[in-house]
């Protein structure tokens, strides 16, 4: 990783979890980095939440999202919702998802965040989601069905400094 991305924390599965979470996340970067590395147990969308202190479930929560398998394309949005929606992988294929939350830490703007997935065999998307509250993010969760997320994936969470 570059010199500007410091390690905040990272977890590997020892068992299928239904869902991992990040918490009292430091405050002194601008911007945070989550990397998955893993397999889920179904093709079910996973979702993630974020919050100050306690998870947004209110409906603040907005996106769009694309697909595309080297076939065919897809487009997705929604809105007013209580959670983001993000696909993993298509069943149990491995994946490498990166998520870019911006200005995570500053208590005047509304949350954005980009993100990129793919699992090599059945498709490749990225994500631009919102989160309409000025509430500095210092938890996410990542919940994937009921032990959808399969042991061995790692999630690892960095902080950028100020450029």
């Amino acid at each position: 990783m570059p010199a500007t991305y410091n390690s905040i924390a990272s977890t590997t599965l020892t068992s299928d979890q239904t869902d991992v979470e990040f918490t009292g996340i430091n405050q002194n970067f601008t911007d945070l980095i989550l990397v998955r590395e893993g397999a889920q147990t179904s093709g079910n969308n996973s979702v993630i939440q974020v919050g100050n202190n306690t998870y947004d479930t209110t409906s603040s929560y907005s996106g769009t999202q694309l697909f595309g398998n080297g076939t065919s394309a897809l487009g997705d949005r929604f809105s007013n919702d209580t959670r983001w929606f993000v696909n993993f992988a298509n069943g149990t294929n491995r994946t490498m998802s990166v998520y870019h939350f911006m200005n995570y830490s500053n208590t005047t703007t509304h949350k954005t965040m980009i993100g990129r997935n793919s699992d090599g065999n059945f498709y490749a998307s990225a994500y631009v989601f919102l989160w309409r509250k000025t509430d500095a993010i210092n938890r996410i969760k990542i919940t994937q069905g009921t032990n959808g997320l399969k042991s061995g994936t790692t999630f690892s969470l960095y902080g950028i400094l100020a450029a």
